[in-house]
């Protein structure tokens, strides 16, 4: 039934379409509604949410402990600025530095804020702490990496969907193969290297999983170069790969660990950057803001968010739940032509098509697997990347396997 609309979902799409701007390229399928690890389009069809809002809703559609939170606060107050202090800001960072083990956070709105604030962090720290000349700090990305569509994160990228046309870049950026220590090192030794940057498990490059000990090698050699590690775990963090962390797999705490998506479980805009007082306490009054960064909404929802993960054990159930995931896919590896390959860690998994990037073959997969009732949505062509909500149960995963592997194997490519 077409709940909160008249509109049809192609009347929908064709609005999108003729008003809005046309960077993005969704799968034709138009939600109107969420519940756990369900989304219902305007017509009413119920389905599988694969995606979770790029691991944004690890807790699940609408989760009630994350919404009468937001509730609560929003009937009571909901923005201050940072001109003023407020009564949740306090007990939210104390809440989450002892959480994550950090001496502070700095909350911001959205990943790619977390990702620039750690860029300004490293930079800052370098000419303070370290002693780079003025305007020589060097930042090093691992290549594949993806962090945001900002100048600053596109400058970083080397896939020209993202930099093409949008030049000039930042200068003191500069890319190395990812999951090479020993690149890694060649580059350390320039005393003007204030950081590395790098997702633990490469998400938009299709669920990229670094061998065992890489994160461990970094956490070591950014000791040994005195450099600032940053872990971009936006996507990877808070349960998403079966830890709190995805760095938590190793001994491999991160200078700077920058967190954002499912941090608000998908229901408010948050992101933060945690460090300990040597590296934040380069910022001064300033240096650094955002109108609604820390605001008592915010803290309220994330607060709320962090609680639902730890109180519903959603780390274990994604570490277990993905295991079996893997397992499944591993079987359509095994006895179909059509999937190459499968990766991932906890419930942030991907599967290779047997087709070139530039082949529609994923897209029409994914856009097979929506009929059928579970959403998904291909990246770099011929990964298909799958992210359920953390709160799904065993038999739900079933359930969807059976849908995968069903449609996988009766599909025909055009």
């Amino acid at each position: 039934m077409n709940t909160n609309t008249s509109l049809s979902s192609a009347n929908l799409m064709a609005l999108e379409d003729a008003h809005g701007a046309h960077n993005y390229h969704p799968l034709p399928v138009v939600l109107d509604r969420g519940e756990g690890v369900h989304v219902w389009d305007v017509e009413g069809k119920q389905y599988f949410d694969f995606l979770s809002a790029y691991s944004a809703v690890n807790q699940g559609h609408c989760h009630p402990h994350i919404v009468k939170a937001l509730q609560r606060q929003a009937e009571k107050l909901t923005l201050t600025s940072r001109a003023f202090y407020n009564s949740n800001l306090g007990p939210f960072e104390k809440f989450m530095t002892e959480l994550f083990g950090y001496d502070k956070v700095l909350p911001m709105n959205s990943g790619v804020e977390g990702g620039e604030t750690s860029n300004k962090l490293a930079r800052k720290w370098g000419y303070l702490k370290k002693g780079i000349p003025e305007n020589k700090a060097r930042i090093l990305f691992a290549k594949g990496n993806f962090w945001g569509r900002t100048l600053a994160a596109i400058s970083s990228s080397d896939d020209p969907l993202s930099y093409k046309d949008f030049g000039p870049y930042m200068p003191g950026y500069d890319l190395i193969p990812y999951n090479d220590l020993d690149a890694l090192e060649r580059e350390l030794k320039d005393p003007n290297v204030c950081a590395f940057m790098v997702e633990p498990i490469q998400g938009e490059a299709g669920v990229v999983v670094p061998h065992e000990g890489y994160l461990a090698g970094v956490r070591a050699l950014c000791t040994k170069h005195n450099v600032l590690f940053i872990a971009d775990e936006v996507q990877t963090g808070i349960a998403r790969t079966g830890k709190l962390l995805a760095t938590d797999y190793e001994d491999a705490r991160p200078d700077l660990l920058v967190l954002g998506k499912a941090l608000s479980g998908g229901v408010f805009p948050v992101s933060a950057v945690l460090a300990d007082d040597d590296v934040m306490m380069c910022l001064k009054p300033g240096e650094h803001g955002s109108t609604f960064g820390g605001n008592p909404l915010a803290c309220a929802v994330a607060q709320a968010a962090l609680e639902v993960v730890l109180n519903e054990n959603l780390a274990d159930n994604a570490f277990r739940l993905g295991q079996r995931f893997r397992e499944a896919m591993q079987s359509l590896v095994d006895s179909t032509d059509l999937v190459t390959a499968v990766r991932g860690k906890g419930l942030l998994n991907a599967i290779v098509i047997n087709d070139t990037p530039d082949s529609s073959t994923a897209w029409d997969l994914c856009v097979a697997l929506k009929d059928n009732g579970l959403l998904a949505k291909p990246t770099h062509g011929n990964i298909i990347r799958f992210a359920p909500p953390l709160v799904m149960t065993a038999d739900q995963l079933e359930a969807c396997i059976d849908i995968i592997a069903n449609t996988v194997r009766t599909f025909k490519k055009a």
